[in-house]
């Protein structure tokens, strides 16, 4: 015995012999802690996993929604250039005018496949310029127009669904 068990009383050796029960130490307790571990594991992968499911779902839908965005930003020069052709052409023209009459036709069938597809215009003249939808080209001043509102369109603006294809290049009035 040492000189520290001696000052001990017996009882006090006695309990410092016993072997401590700890959670560590207890092998139902092991298992138990274990089992919670794997429990809260689980269930995270499963929201994980779910959570991963619904991105790519939503991921689909929008791939399949917007497919047509690089085609149909190709296609809205053809429909400026229509829209150019006839604002060009003389109305009272005889010669030109069944040219004229099938370009409009065809300006008519291609903002009809637009539409079925869910390309629209952008709405400008007349409105609050929308940094947005719009992309102001020139401010001038304008009687009788509020202070950035779009008074004239250069360009026509287009939006696939609730995205923008294209802003519209506008004039917006200014203070004078």
């Amino acid at each position: 015995m040492t000189e520290d068990n001696e000052k001990l009383t017996p009882e006090e050796i006695a309990a410092a012999e016993q072997p401590v029960e700890t959670p560590e130490a207890d092998p139902l307790a092991q298992k138990e802690a274990e089992v919670a571990d794997l429990k809260d594991r689980l269930l995270r992968a499963v929201a994980e996993s779910e959570n991963v499911r619904r991105r790519l779902e939503r991921e689909k839908a929008d791939a399949v929604a917007y497919a047509v965005t690089g085609f149909a930003r190709d296609l809205l020069g053809v429909a400026d250039n229509l829209r150019r052709a006839l604002d060009a052409a003389a109305k009272d023209d005889v010669v030109a005018s069944p040219l004229l009459s099938g370009v409009e036709i065809t300006e008519k069938e291609l903002l009809k496949a637009f539409e079925k597809h869910g390309i629209a215009r952008v709405e400008s003249v007349g409105q609050k310029l929308d940094p947005n939808r719009h992309q102001a080209m020139l401010e001038v001043v304008q009687d009788g127009a509020e202070p950035g509102t779009i008074v004239a369109e250069l360009q026509t603006g287009y939006v696939l669904k609730d995205r923008l294809l294209r802003p519209a290049m506008v004039t917006v009035a200014k203070e004078g």
